[in-house]
């Protein structure tokens, strides 16, 4: 029995660092099969080889139409971001990348903060700061909405509790009236989906829930916020006419729930 226990243990705790240290997956969803899209979310401090160069050749690999950067590609500690700058010239090099900050950029100190938008303004990475860019990918015309709302929504006053909801007037006073035709809107945080949708997005593409940290019987238990069963961890889900696409992302400690590059056909 404890001859048991000790094996479990052991390939336990090496089954922790293989996912923690060498796993990168791809995950690939079918919602059509006009487009190709690459989604990238919450890298945060996680490396994948020099200037992320394993995400780069999955990413290529894929032949993607555009890729999506859903936020969180640094963490708030960080001071260079040399690293991020190469791998978003050589994703830009791919396909088309468009990107919007996450909690995490929107913690950064301001002298970092500036440093990373510099970082970003030497690649071709389109950065929607609640601005939203018309687009046409093989004759097919869309608008790409990126969603920069109050970092209270994630903290206040240093803590988790009261924090600050996202309504339908939110997003139109931080993006304006939804844009006629399709609209891809690129948002951080998932859980305020019910106002995206009626905002009226066809396709949100989220992430911060790192799918929900460790994964039971595919379910999430805890979410940045500290609530445990967080809705929206990982997957596709419909909210009215929209689907709510959520990154498990790629960085932070998890279990059973390995990091994730995700390709959607749309």
């Amino acid at each position: 029995m404890i001859l048991f226990v000790i094996i479990l243990s052991v390939s336990f705790a090496a089954y922790a660092v293989w996912e923690n240290v060498f796993a990168l997956r791809v995950r690939r969803e079918r919602l059509g099969k006009n487009i190709r899209i690459v989604h990238i979310s919450d890298l945060h401090k996680r490396r994948f080889g020099r200037d992320n160069s394993r995400i780069s050749r999955l990413t290529e690999r894929e032949k993607p139409d555009i890729i999506i950067v859903s936020g969180d590609i640094v963490s708030r500690t960080e001071t260079s971001f040399d690293t991020i700058r190469n791998m978003l010239r050589e994703l830009c090099r791919i396909a088309p990348v468009y990107m919007i900050f996450g909690n995490h950029e929107q913690s950064l100190p301001p002298e970092m903060q500036e440093k990373l938008l510099s970082a970003i303004a030497e690649t071709d990475a389109v950065l929607l700061r609640n601005l939203c860019c018309n687009i046409e990918i093989k004759g097919r015309k869309t608008t790409i909405c990126g969603l920069e709302e109050s970092y209270e929504t994630y903290k206040k006053n240093g803590g988790y509790r009261d924090l600050e909801r996202i309504t339908p007037a939110d997003m139109e006073r931080y993006l304006g009236k939804c844009p006629d035709g399709e609209v891809m809107l690129l948002a951080h945080n998932p859980f305020f989906a019910q106002a995206y949708s009626e905002w009226g997005a066809d396709v949100v593409f989220s992430g911060h829930v790192h799918g929900g940290v460790i994964r039971l019987f595919g379910i999430g238990l805890l979410s940045p916020e500290r609530k445990f069963f967080p809705r929206y961890a990982k997957g596709i889900y419909t909210i009215g006419k929209t689907k709510l696409l959520v990154s498990a992302g790629l960085g932070k400690l998890r279990l059973f729930n390995a990091p994730e590059i995700v390709v959607y056909e749309l």
